[in-house]
């Protein structure tokens, strides 16, 4: 049976749906194992076990934060070796493709981004041009390192859980010697609304908002959504960049991705086409959002998005 090992990069408090993700395809493809990277809390150890985790790997050093990705490369890399892994799951983050090219090289590993399933003999499908079309891959090397959008997979736990072992795992003291330091942090302050790289319903605006989130935030409020936007919006000010989405910004594949005032164009539709549901939103009804909708609404969204939501909250109770 293949092994194979999900890194998860600091679990904290309790592990996030893309994990268990991750681990839900793990089982499909033969023994799982999880590497991670940060403190283990009781809660954490308890729902890898529940997910099939058959072992855990720590890093020797603790330091592995203070750095950018190469340290992480180095002791994934060696926990592989130690696990014996041909199979390596990491999120779809744009620091864990590095992560996963940097271990490519130390392995000679095949390595397969934008992976949205995988079947069990290991060929991995992969969306490609903004989500136009997906493919089929499969890696010809010893060891396939794949990245996995999340909300590709219903996560599901093991029907049996046993306590994994934990290993510690050396990471090379030469590991930080080329890499770059971080001096310094600022904590972003929490929204209580869902991470917008694994929500299951993205609430998105653009040029059309004019400065205004309100109603969209009010929406995403309704629905328990996370709020992204067009680079136009985040450009002028209007909005963090963390919350773009785009060719240059964030990929998302939420179950409902609603879009405000964005026209739709590539770079935009690049981060949200794979999509399960798209309601578009526009008072130009030949922009270009609506030819991948699903529903759209030719309409003002200060109009439009308040009534949506005055409804949501009246069928909600």
């Amino acid at each position: 049976m293949a092994k194979v090992l999900v890194f998860i990069d600091n679990p904290g408090q309790a592990l996030k749906k893309a994990s268990l993700e991750l681990l839900t395809f793990a089982r499909s493809l033969g023994e799982p194992a999880v590497a991670f990277n940060g403190e283990l809390h009781d809660g954490v150890a308890e729902t890898l076990a529940a997910y099939g985790a058959q072992a855990l790997y720590r890093p020797s050093a603790a330091d592995l934060d203070d750095y950018l990705v190469g340290p992480k490369a180095a002791y994934l890399a060696a926990a592989v070796q130690t696990a014996g892994a041909t199979i390596v799951l990491t999120e779809n983050s744009a620091e864990a493709k590095e992560i996963a090219a940097r271990l490519g090289i130390r392995l000679g590993a095949g390595v397969i981004t934008d992976v949205v399933g995988v079947e069990p003999g290991g060929t991995a499908h992969k969306s490609v041009l903004a989500g136009s079309y997906t493919t089929t891959a499969k890696a010809t090397t010893p060891v396939a390192v794949l990245t996995v959008k999340p909300n590709s997979i219903t996560p599901e736990p093991a029907v049996t859980g046993t306590a994994p072992a934990t290993v510690t795992v050396d990471v090379p003291e030469t590991a930080a010697a080329a890499s770059a330091r971080i001096t310094s942090r600022t904590e972003k302050a929490a929204s209580g609304r869902p991470d917008l790289g694994e929500a299951r319903i993205v609430v998105a605006g653009g040029r059309g908002v004019d400065g205004n989130f309100g109603p969209l935030e009010d929406l995403a409020d309704a629905l328990g959504a996370a709020i992204g936007a067009s680079r136009a919006a985040t450009d002028a000010g209007w909005i963090g960049h963390d919350a773009q989405i785009g060719q240059t910004g964030k990929t998302v594949a939420p179950q409902l991705y609603i879009s405000a005032g964005i026209s739709g164009a590539i770079q935009q539709k690049a981060g949200m086409q794979t999509a399960k549901v798209i309601v578009a939103v526009n008072k130009d009804a030949e922009s270009p959002i609506f030819e991948i909708a699903d529903f759209g609404i030719v309409g003002d969204l200060f109009k439009v998005l308040p009534q949506a939501t005055e409804e949501i909250k009246k069928r909600r109770g």
